[in-house]
């Protein structure tokens, strides 16, 4: 396996980490015993952050991953798309 060195790899980096701060967040609120309705809300935007970021890795890998296997008839990495696909919409 080759290494991935996409052109959004610093925004994404980025994105966890807040993403991650987040996540703490609501960790704290919990143990604080915030109002069910915030922490909600905070799960929320969590979830979103989430899905944000597994969007821009799938946008890195078509117009990068993709494309080159495509060029070079690589049918695994497209095997292996297909199948992070199903995992990640579950």
């Amino acid at each position: 396996m080759h290494a991935h060195n996409h052109p959004n790899k610093k925004k994404i980096i980025n994105r966890m980490s807040r993403a991650i701060g987040h996540a703490e967040a609501v960790k704290r609120m919990l143990a604080e015993g915030k109002d069910c309705s915030e922490v909600l809300i905070q799960i929320a935007a969590v979830k979103s952050a989430f899905n944000n970021i597994g969007k821009l890795v799938l946008k890195d890998h078509i117009k990068h991953c993709i494309v080159e296997a495509v060029e070079n008839n690589d049918q695994e990495v497209l095997d292996k798309l297909d199948e992070a696909i199903e995992k990640y919409i579950k």
